[in-house]
């Protein structure tokens, strides 16, 4: 085992200046992370602020009764509960933990609040922010897996029509056990398969919902490590939110003149804008008979795209009084309650985090907070053993390959097999059959004009039998090269599949099942190093 740094550059510009922490991106944030005491300097600024720790921790808590934990657990409850920081970060939740990505979010959370912890003497707590008040449950209701050399997304049969928040959506626990055995089935036996599955299979039947089942297997995954978890949209936490969730319902137009403001600035620097937000936008959701809508502002009105419901701000005052519950946050309103409730040493974020958070300064400014440090996530490529020997046996290079992709690698030998002659002589054949039939066409439909259908009929079949030489010869090759073709898409699957970073496809389960749940332990064993650089994972 080994980790190699390799420097690869983000997805968009925005964010790869912001790894760089070059201007103009950096006037975006309130602190900049090179900075050798950006996090003393944070822990300062916090010491100077008021947060709802009792009633937080009470609620987490509950939140976590039921979910796997360690004393570590518990001992990073009582830090929050007395003068603990947090470094925080959050995502959807992904069936089986959704892709790789999440996962190396949550080490980065674990990873930084540890290193912290140890340099400025002060307790810090890692937590991860589950966004349960999330309704998009086609984005979580799969994982991929790799069947016959290629990938192939596995969905979950249970449908959800309405937009329900995560957190509301319930499964059938025998339908999930069935699915979940589907998928260990096409990962194939290994030693570890039996633990693996019992892990899965006790996380459904401690569970009711999409998130208590994603909480339920990063917990144990987890728990050692002292992470936290919560619920964005847990009943008890939108109670404590209340008083922010009144001020932000107040003030709804400021908010949004005071993003697009930011975007403004933004765009001036030739920087495109992440945040999709209209000048009638109220950053906020209301649950209306099991659906989650988002609410806009028009004159003195809050109401739905459709105009079909309208609220007063009075009215939506009282309902926020009786069922807090009911209000959940938008991509704009959620950093600001995340930032209220608690204790933010450090924002662990993602590239498109990045990008929408530099959109936030200003109604940051507006609201009194200072915006943590943003440190992005940890980028990480899992290398297996048997994937390195056929990269080095083909002579590819790594960082071509995570960056590229092999499809100009795939082309290139797949020309260099091809017999360019016969295609060159099919090629001909083709041309001076399409002229003949010309002639022959032009001579018959002189004759009889219903004759021609037959004549381009004849065409047709003709093509299709020199597309058949074609087809069948290439057909020969590929099979010929069997076992090189296979090994470019086992490269491919493992390291760039669907054209992209492995931690935007693969799933935790496959490498879960081939090196058992002590692989967790493998990877939180490693040093990281924050500095932007890609993570390459020998194993």
């Amino acid at each position: 085992m080994a980790l190699e740094h390799v420097e690869i550059p983000a997805i968009n510009k925005f964010s790869s200046m912001y790894l760089q922490q070059r201007e103009p991106v950096t006037s975006f944030f309130h602190y900049n992370i090179k900075n050798m005491d950006v996090f003393s300097k944070r822990l300062d600024d916090l010491k100077q602020r008021e947060f709802p720790r009792t009633e937080l921790v009470a609620c987490i808590r509950e939140y976590m009764e039921g979910l796997p934990h360690s004393e570590e657990t518990l001992q990073s409850l009582k830090k929050l509960e007395e003068n603990g920081v947090v470094v925080i970060g959050g995502q959807q939740a992904g069936l089986l933990t959704g892709p790789l990505y999440t996962i190396h979010k949550v080490i980065s959370i674990i990873k930084l609040a540890k290193e912290q912890e140890k340099k400025l003497l002060h307790p810090v707590v890692p937590v991860f922010w589950i966004a349960g008040e999330d309704h998009d449950f086609q984005e979580i209701n799969h994982i991929f897996i790799e069947k016959n050399d290629a990938l192939e997304k596995i969905g979950y049969p249970e449908r959800v029509v309405e937009k329900k928040a995560a957190s509301k959506i319930e499964f059938t626990k025998d339908i999930m056990t069935n699915w979940v055995t589907d998928i260990f089935k096409e990962l194939g036996e290994t030693p570890h398969t039996d633990s693996i599955y019992t892990l899965i299979t006790t996380a459904i039947s401690h569970s009711e919902s999409i998130v208590d089942f994603f909480a339920y297997i990063i917990m144990e995954l987890f728990k050692e490590q002292g992470l936290v978890v919560i619920d964005s949209g847990f009943d008890r936490l939108r109670k404590i939110e209340q008083p922010f969730m009144k001020h932000l319902i107040e003030h709804t137009d400021t908010i949004t003149s005071n993003v697009l403001a930011q975007q403004k600035e933004i765009q001036d620097h030739n920087f495109s804008n992440v945040i999709e937000l209209s000048r009638s936008a109220a950053n906020l959701f209301i649950e209306i008979e099991g659906d989650r809508v988002l609410l806009e502002k028009h004159g003195d009105l809050f109401v739905d795209k459709n105009r079909t419901i309208s609220f007063t701000i009075e009215e939506l005052l009282q309902i926020l009084h009786k069922t807090p519950e009911r209000f959940s946050n938008n991509v704009v309103t959620r950093p600001l309650m995340q930032e209220w409730l608690f204790p933010s040493l450090a924002f662990i974020g993602g590239p498109g985090e990045i990008a929408y958070w530099g959109e936030l300064k200003r109604v940051f400014d507006w609201v009194g907070f200072s915006m943590p440090p943003v440190v992005p996530r940890l980028n990480i490529t899992i290398l297996e053993r048997d994937v390195s020997k056929y990269i080095e046996e083909l002579e590819l290079n790594i960082k071509t390959v995570l960056t590229e992709g092999i499809q100009h690698v795939r082309e290139a030998y797949w020309n260099s097999f091809q017999d360019q002659e016969l295609h060159r002589l099919i090629h001909q054949a083709k041309e001076n059959l399409f002229k003949n039939y010309e002639e022959i066409t032009e001579k018959v439909v002189s004759l009889d004009k219903g004759m021609q259908p037959i004549i381009e009929k004849n065409l047709h079949f003709h093509q299709q039998q020199f597309d058949y030489i074609v087809r069948k010869t290439d057909q020969s090759i590929k099979e010929k090269h069997r076992v090189l073709f296979r090994k470019l898409s086992l490269i491919e699957n493992a390291l760039r599949p669907n054209s992209g970073p492995q931690e935007r496809t693969m799933n935790l389960m496959y490498f879960l099942n081939r090196y058992g749940i002590e692989f967790i332990d493998r990877l939180m064993s490693e040093q990281y190093e924050f500095d932007g650089t890609h993570k390459l994972y020998r194993i």
